[in-house]
């Protein structure tokens, strides 16, 4: 799969997610600083799911329209690295024909995917 990661959610994670296999774009690492909208653009444009822990990102998908291909968002009580892995992992193996074009929110016990239009 190919990932976005957004700076918060740091640039482990992406190392993980690359060491997976997947194709990753890591913020913190080749674009620090960017703005919200110039991230969920590329992300649209280039056809990234996005993976962040930053809920603006649903502002801008639910309530401006913007468009996107995909974007998880990890509302943990727990941010430490070990915790957001292990709630990928599971989310990986059990939910990943649902992350594109979805917007898919994974906490610790629970994952909700909205199909936005």
């Amino acid at each position: 799969m190919r990932f976005l990661v957004d700076e918060c959610a740091g640039p482990s994670v992406a190392a993980w997610l690359r060491e997976r296999g997947h194709d990753v774009f890591s913020v913190f690492e080749q674009a620090r600083g960017a703005p919200d909208v110039w991230i969920l653009d590329k992300a649209q444009r280039e056809a990234w799911i996005l993976l962040t822990v930053d809920k603006d990102f649903g502002e801008h998908v639910f309530r401006r329209g913007s468009g996107h291909r995909g974007i998880v968002l990890l509302r943990l009580q727990d941010e430490r690295l070990t915790n957001k892995l292990r709630v990928l992992t599971e989310l990986l193996l059990r939910h990943a024909h649902d992350l594109p074009d979805n917007y898919v929110v994974a906490t610790e016990t629970t994952v909700r995917i909205a199909k936005v239009p």
